[in-house]
Protein backbone atom coordinates (compact mmCIF):
# COMPACT_ATOMS: atom_id res chain seq x y z
CA UNK A 1 0.00 0.00 0.00
CA UNK A 2 2.84 2.33 0.36
CA UNK A 3 3.69 1.94 -3.22
CA UNK A 4 0.56 2.81 -4.37
CA UNK A 5 0.87 5.88 -1.91
CA UNK A 6 3.60 7.00 -2.90
CA UNK A 7 2.87 7.02 -6.31
CA UNK A 8 -1.09 8.47 -6.46
CA UNK A 9 0.82 11.84 -4.35
CA UNK A 10 3.14 12.41 -6.92
CA UNK A 11 3.80 15.74 -7.98
CA UNK A 12 1.66 15.36 -11.71
CA UNK A 13 -1.33 14.66 -9.36
CA UNK A 14 -1.23 18.14 -7.07
CA UNK A 15 -1.02 21.34 -8.91
CA UNK A 16 -0.15 24.21 -6.47
CA UNK A 17 -2.68 26.96 -6.51
CA UNK A 18 -0.16 29.67 -4.98
CA UNK A 19 2.33 30.46 -7.02
CA UNK A 20 3.48 34.16 -6.14
CA UNK A 21 5.95 33.49 -2.80
CA UNK A 22 8.22 35.97 -1.20
CA UNK A 23 11.78 34.90 -2.71
CA UNK A 24 14.79 35.89 -3.61
CA UNK A 25 14.31 37.12 -7.37
CA UNK A 26 10.85 37.87 -7.22
CA UNK A 27 10.01 41.31 -8.73
CA UNK A 28 7.77 43.01 -7.22
CA UNK A 29 5.30 46.54 -7.84
CA UNK A 30 5.44 49.14 -5.11
CA UNK A 31 2.08 49.96 -4.26
CA UNK A 32 2.77 52.56 -1.64
CA UNK A 33 4.70 55.39 -1.05
CA UNK A 34 7.29 57.83 -3.30
CA UNK A 35 7.96 55.29 -5.52
CA UNK A 36 4.41 53.82 -6.11
CA UNK A 37 4.00 52.03 -9.77
CA UNK A 38 7.61 51.23 -9.88
CA UNK A 39 9.07 47.67 -9.83
CA UNK A 40 11.94 46.06 -8.26
CA UNK A 41 13.46 42.65 -7.12
CA UNK A 42 13.42 41.04 -3.67
CA UNK A 43 16.87 40.65 -2.99
CA UNK A 44 16.66 39.67 0.88
CA UNK A 45 13.91 38.40 3.09
CA UNK A 46 14.56 40.31 6.56
CA UNK A 47 12.06 39.30 8.18
CA UNK A 48 8.35 37.38 8.28
CA UNK A 49 6.91 41.44 7.42
CA UNK A 50 10.19 42.81 5.78
CA UNK A 51 12.24 42.62 2.73
CA UNK A 52 15.66 44.15 1.37
CA UNK A 53 14.50 44.86 -2.60
CA UNK A 54 16.65 46.63 -5.04
CA UNK A 55 15.89 47.94 -8.62
CA UNK A 56 18.32 47.89 -9.83
CA UNK A 57 18.81 51.53 -10.24
CA UNK A 58 19.53 52.39 -13.20
CA UNK A 59 17.00 50.37 -14.97
CA UNK A 60 14.13 50.95 -12.69
CA UNK A 61 15.34 54.13 -10.46
CA UNK A 62 14.57 52.12 -7.15
CA UNK A 63 17.29 51.86 -4.80
CA UNK A 64 18.63 48.85 -2.18
CA UNK A 65 16.55 49.20 0.75
CA UNK A 66 14.55 47.79 3.33
CA UNK A 67 10.65 47.74 2.55
CA UNK A 68 7.92 46.33 4.42
CA UNK A 69 5.39 43.13 2.49
CA UNK A 70 2.24 45.62 2.84
CA UNK A 71 3.87 48.10 0.18
CA UNK A 72 4.40 45.94 -2.36
CA UNK A 73 2.55 43.76 -4.65
CA UNK A 74 4.34 40.03 -5.48
CA UNK A 75 4.30 39.64 -9.67
CA UNK A 76 4.23 36.38 -11.78
CA UNK A 77 7.81 37.28 -13.03
CA UNK A 78 10.94 35.70 -11.24
CA UNK A 79 14.93 36.75 -11.86
CA UNK A 80 15.95 33.08 -11.86
CA UNK A 81 19.40 31.84 -10.22
CA UNK A 82 19.95 35.64 -8.13
CA UNK A 83 21.98 34.63 -4.69
CA UNK A 84 20.66 36.08 -2.04
CA UNK A 85 21.93 39.69 -1.51
CA UNK A 86 23.19 40.00 -4.93
CA UNK A 87 24.95 42.84 -5.58
CA UNK A 88 24.01 45.72 -7.98
CA UNK A 89 26.36 44.15 -10.31
CA UNK A 90 24.88 40.85 -10.35
CA UNK A 91 21.45 42.29 -10.38
CA UNK A 92 21.76 44.45 -13.65
CA UNK A 93 23.54 41.67 -15.20
CA UNK A 94 20.88 39.24 -14.40
CA UNK A 95 17.98 41.61 -15.49
CA UNK A 96 19.84 42.04 -18.63
CA UNK A 97 20.53 38.68 -19.65
CA UNK A 98 16.86 37.24 -18.50
CA UNK A 99 15.34 40.33 -20.50
CA UNK A 100 13.08 41.47 -17.12
CA UNK A 101 12.01 44.73 -17.68
CA UNK A 102 10.76 42.93 -21.28
CA UNK A 103 8.76 40.01 -19.22
CA UNK A 104 7.32 42.69 -17.45
CA UNK A 105 6.11 45.01 -20.20
CA UNK A 106 4.49 42.05 -21.83
CA UNK A 107 2.36 41.14 -19.07
CA UNK A 108 -1.41 42.34 -19.12
CA UNK A 109 -0.35 43.91 -15.47
CA UNK A 110 1.91 46.09 -16.90
CA UNK A 111 0.02 47.26 -20.10
CA UNK A 112 -3.32 47.48 -17.53
CA UNK A 113 -1.31 50.25 -15.69
CA UNK A 114 0.07 52.16 -18.76
CA UNK A 115 -3.57 52.16 -20.31
CA UNK A 116 -5.00 53.30 -16.86
CA UNK A 117 -2.06 56.12 -17.02
CA UNK A 118 -2.59 56.77 -20.10
CA UNK A 119 -6.55 57.07 -19.77
CA UNK A 120 -5.90 59.57 -16.54
CA UNK A 121 -3.57 61.80 -18.78
CA UNK A 122 -6.16 62.24 -21.54
CA UNK A 123 -8.08 65.98 -21.86
CA UNK A 124 -12.09 66.37 -22.19
CA UNK A 125 -11.54 66.57 -26.08
CA UNK A 126 -9.30 63.39 -26.24
CA UNK A 127 -12.22 61.47 -24.50
CA UNK A 128 -14.97 63.15 -26.95
CA UNK A 129 -12.96 61.77 -29.65
CA UNK A 130 -12.48 58.63 -28.24
CA UNK A 131 -15.98 58.66 -27.78
CA UNK A 132 -16.75 59.24 -31.47
CA UNK A 133 -14.75 56.62 -32.45
CA UNK A 134 -16.30 54.04 -29.86
CA UNK A 135 -19.73 54.83 -31.77
CA UNK A 136 -18.09 54.56 -35.35
CA UNK A 137 -17.04 51.71 -34.87
CA UNK A 138 -19.99 50.08 -33.35
CA UNK A 139 -22.28 51.10 -36.52
CA UNK A 140 -19.49 49.64 -38.62
CA UNK A 141 -19.69 46.09 -36.32
CA UNK A 142 -23.50 46.19 -36.56
CA UNK A 143 -23.71 46.92 -40.23
CA UNK A 144 -20.82 43.43 -40.45
CA UNK A 145 -23.17 41.84 -38.28
CA UNK A 146 -26.31 42.57 -40.18
CA UNK A 147 -24.22 41.70 -43.59
CA UNK A 148 -23.18 38.19 -42.19
CA UNK A 149 -26.65 37.12 -40.86
CA UNK A 150 -28.40 37.61 -44.21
Amino acid sequence: TRTLLASTTSSSLFKMTFTRFVEVGRVVLINYGENKGKICTIIDVVDAKRVLVDGPQSVTGIHRHVITLKRLSLTDVLVAKLPRGATQKNLTKAWTEQNTLATWKASAWSKKIDSKVKRAAMSDFDRFKLMIAKKQKSIIVAAKVVELSK
